[in-house]
C-alpha cells in the first residue's frame, strides 16, 4: 500500500515542478519618447505567456519556472530579447527601428507595408457595405432583442434634497454630452425595451436638444439665464431653471483642425452599427473640411498603428480610401490607441487651432490600459498637452458606457452615442461647430440659496459632475467645455420655505452652517457665480449674477421650459426615482406638445414618439406606478 502511495505523491511533486511559475515585473520605455503604454511582452518560446505594458510603461508576468528571456516588441520600434535567469525584474529601453511602417489592423492580424519613402497601406477586402444596409434595413424585431447585453454603466443614485440652513452652497461641472438620450433611443426603437436605469442620465436627456437663450453679446463667450416656475410634477415645488448659450460660430470662422480619428477596429467593432457606421458617419464629416484642415487615422485592436499620416482636407478622396479599407478584427489595446494618437495630434499641433482626438469605439478596451481607473490618467495627463477629445459611441450589447464617459469627463472633451446615421447627421454636420470647437473649459457653476426663502432643493441630473464647494476656486480642478453655440441647461427642484413638505431633510441647529459668501442681494432668491477660462487659458474668470424671487405659474412657462419638463419627468421616470411625484406618461406628452415650439429637426417630435413607445413597452408598469 506504501508503494502507490508514494508514486501518487511523486507525480504530485513533478506536476507542481513543471507547472510552478513566478513573476516578472518591468518597465519599457521608447528611446526618447518615454513609457512605452502597450508594448507586447512574450515569453521566448512560450508565446502563451503574455501581456502588454500599462500607461506608465510598467507589466506584470506570470512565467514558468524555467522561462528564460522575454521578447519585448512595439510598433515601429525594435523587437528585443530580455534575460530573465536569476531576475525578477528587467527595465528594457526599445530603439526606433530604421524600417517605417504603417499598419492596418484586420481580422487576420496586422499587416505591415514597408516602405523607403512615399505613402503606402495595405488594402484589405472587406465587407460588402450594400448588403450590410440591406441586413440592416430588414424589419426583424427578434434580431435586437436576441443580443446578449454585456453593457457596462456606472450606478448614479439621484442627487438627494439638501436644507441651505446645512448647505446654502451647491457647486457642479457643466455636462455638454448628449450621448445617454442617444443611447436610451436605441433601446427604445431597435432593442424595443426600456433601458437600464444608470443609463439614465437626465441632464444628458435635457441638454441633448438647443434652446432659444439670449446670444451673448458682452466681454463673455456665453449669456446666462435664470426662471424660476411653478414644478409640473409636484405642485408645491417650484423649478429653477439655468441656461447657458454659447456664442455661435460660422465654419469660416472656426480656427484650423488638426484632427485624429482613433478608430477601434477590434473584433468587436464587426457589426453594421459600429465599424461600418463609424465610416459611414465620418465620410459625412470629411466633406465639411476645409482644405486648410489636416486629418490623420490612427487604428487600433491587438496594436496600434498609423494607417493615414496628417493629410490636407483638400485630399478628401485619399482620407475616404483610408477609412474605406479598414476592417475590424481582432483584440483591443485601448490605451496604446490612446497614446499613439494624442502623440500625433501633439507631433503636428496647429497653434491657435483645434487640435483633438476624435475616438469612435464601443469601448470595450480588453489589453493592456483597459481599467477605467487606468484610463482616467492617461487622459488626465494627455490634456496637459491643450488637445481636446470628442468620444462617439457605437453599438450595443458590449457597450461600455461608463468607460466612455469616464474618458470624456477627464479628456476636455464631449460625449455623444450614434445609434444611426441621422445622429452622426446632427453630430457631425448639423452641429458640428458646438461638437468641435471649444470655446471655454472647466466650466463650473455654483449656486448660494436664500435660506429664508427656501426649505430645501435638489439638482436633477448632474449627479458624477458634482464639485466640492472649494473646488469652484481652485483652478487645478477639471470641469467641463463649452462648445460654439452649445446651450447647457441645469434645474433644481425646490421645496419653498414654509411647505413643511416630509421630504426635506431635518436639520438640528447645531448643524447650520454660515456660508462663507454673501449672496448678492439678501432679499434674492438666490445668487449664480459661474467660473470658466478661455479654451487655451490657465487662469479662470469669474461672473457673478442676482437671481429674483419672482416666479411665474406653470400656463405662463414658455415653450423650452414646458419642453424640457417633460423631458426631465420622462428620464425620472425611466430611472425610476423616488422624486418623479406625479411624473406620468400622460402628464409628460401634455407639457411636450405644448413645448413643441419651433421643431425644426422635428427632434422632439421624435421625442414624442420615444414616449408613446415607452409606454407600449411598459405595458402600465413602472413607468406609471406613483410612488
Amino acid at each position: 500500500m506504501k508503494q502507490p502511495l508514494l508514486s501518487i505523491f511523486l507525480s504530485l511533486f513533478i506536476c507542481m515542478q513543471l507547472f510552478s511559475q513566478r513573476t516578472i515585473t518591468g518597465t519599457i520605455f521608447l528611446d526618447g519618447e518615454g513609457e512605452a503604454i502597450g508594448a507586447n511582452v512574450v515569453v521566448e518560446g512560450n508565446e502563451k505567456f503574455g501581456t502588454v505594458s500599462e500607461f506608465d510603461g510598467t507589466f506584470s508576468l506570470e512565467v514558468p519556472d524555467d522561462a528564460e528571456a522575454l521578447i519585448i516588441s512595439y510598433t515601429g520600434f525594435e523587437d528585443k530579447t530580455v534575460s530573465i535567469v536569476g531576475i525578477n525584474y528587467v527595465e528594457v529601453i526599445l530603439i526606433l527601428s530604421n524600417v517605417l511602417s504603417e499598419v492596418v489592423v484586420t481580422a487576420y492580424g496586422i499587416e505591415r507595408a514597408e516602405k523607403t519613402m512615399g505613402y503606402t497601406t495595405t488594402t484589405v477586402s472587406g465587407s460588402n457595405l450594400r448588403s450590410i444596409r440591406k441586413n440592416r434595413g430588414r424589419k426583424n424585431k427578434n434580431h435586437y432583442q436576441e443580443i446578449p447585453s454585456h453593457e457596462e454603466y456606472a450606478h448614479t443614485p439621484s442627487n438627494q434634497y439638501i436644507s441651505p440652513k446645512a448647505e446654502a452652497v451647491s457647486t457642479f461641472s457643466i455636462d455638454v454630452d448628449n450621448a445617454s438620450y442617444s443611447n436610451i433611443r436605441r433601446h427604445i426603437q431597435k432593442m424595443e425595451t426600456l433601458p437600464n436605469k444608470d443609463a439614465v442620465r437626465i441632464e444628458e436627456m435635457i441638454n441633448y436638444f438647443n434652446y432659444d437663450y439670449p446670444i451673448p453679446n458682452g466681454e463673455h463667450p456665453f449669456s446666462i439665464t435664470t426662471e424660476l416656475a411653478d414644478c409640473p410634477w409636484n405642485k408645491k415645488h417650484q423649478l429653477l431653471r439655468i441656461g447657458l448659450q454659447g456664442y455661435k460660430m460660422e465654419l469660416e470662422q472656426a480656427p484650423l483642425n488638426n484632427l485624429v480619428f482613433l478608430l477601434d477596429v477590434s473584433g468587436s467593432m464587426a457589426d453594421w452599427n459600429k465599424l461600418p457606421l463609424v465610416k459611414e458617419s465620418l465620410n459625412m464629416m470629411i466633406n465639411g473640411m476645409r482644405d486648410e484642415d489636416r486629418i490623420s487615422i490612427v487604428v487600433y485592436a491587438g496594436a496600434a498603428g498609423l494607417v493615414l499620416p496628417p493629410t490636407s482636407g483638400l485630399d478628401k478622396q485619399k482620407i475616404k480610401e483610408a477609412l474605406h479599407n479598414l476592417r475590424a478584427g481582432g483584440s483591443t489595446a485601448g490605451g496604446a490607441g490612446i497614446a499613439l494618437a494624442y502623440k500625433q495630434a501633439k507631433e503636428n499641433f496647429i497653434p491657435n487651432g483645434n487640435n483633438r482626438v476624435i475616438l469612435c469605439t464601443d469601448g470595450d478596451f480588453n489589453v493592456g490600459v483597459n481599467s477605467v481607473g487606468g484610463l482616467e490618467e492617461l487622459i488626465a495627463e494627455k490634456r496637459k498637452d491643450d488637445i481636446f477629445l470628442t468620444v462617439l459611441g457605437f453599438g450595443m450589447g458590449n457597450y461600455k458606457d461608463n468607460r466612455l464617459e469616464t474618458l470624456a469627463d477627464k479628456g476636455n472633451g464631449n460625449y455623444g452615442y450614434i445609434d444611426d446615421i441621422k445622429e452622426a447627421k446632427k453630430m457631425l454636420v448639423d452641429e458640428v461647430a458646438s461638437t468641435m470647437f471649444t470655446i471655454a473649459k472647466d466650466v463650473k457653476i455654483q449656486i448660494q440659496f436664500n435660506k429664508d426663502l427656501i426649505e430645501s432643493y435638489r439638482l436633477i441630473g448632474y449627479e458624477n459632475r458634482l464639485l466640492n464647494n472649494e473646488d469652484f476656486e481652485d483652478d487645478t480642478k477639471d470641469a467641463g467645455e463649452l462648445g460654439a453655440g452649445h446651450t447647457v441647461t441645469a434645474l433644481y427642484e425646490i421645496i419653498p420655505f414654509g411647505t413643511n413638505d416630509k421630504i426635506s431633510p431635518k436639520v438640528k441647529r447645531k448643524d447650520f452652517k454660515t456660508p462663507k459668501t454673501k449672496l448678492l442681494n439678501e432679499s434674492d432668491f438666490a445668487t449664480i457665480r459661474l467660473r470658466y477660462k478661455k479654451p487655451k487659458g490657465k487662469k479662470s474668470q469669474l461672473i457673478e449674477q442676482s437671481i429674483g424671487k419672482e416666479k411665474i405659474e406653470q400656463e405662463k412657462m414658455s415653450d423650452d421650459f414646458k419642453f424640457l419638463c417633460a423631458v426631465s419627468s420622462w428620464g425620472m421616470m425611466l430611472k425610476d426615482s423616488e422624486f418623479k411625484g406625479n411624473s406620468s406618461i400622460k402628464l409628460v406628452s401634455q407639457l411636450a406638445k405644448e413645448g413643441m415650439g419651433n421643431d425644426k429637426n422635428a427632434y422632439r417630435k421624435e421625442f414624442l414618439e420615444l414616449v408613446r413607445l415607452s409606454k407600449e413597452i411598459d405595458k402600465g408598469g413602472t413607468l406609471n406606478a406613483k410612488r
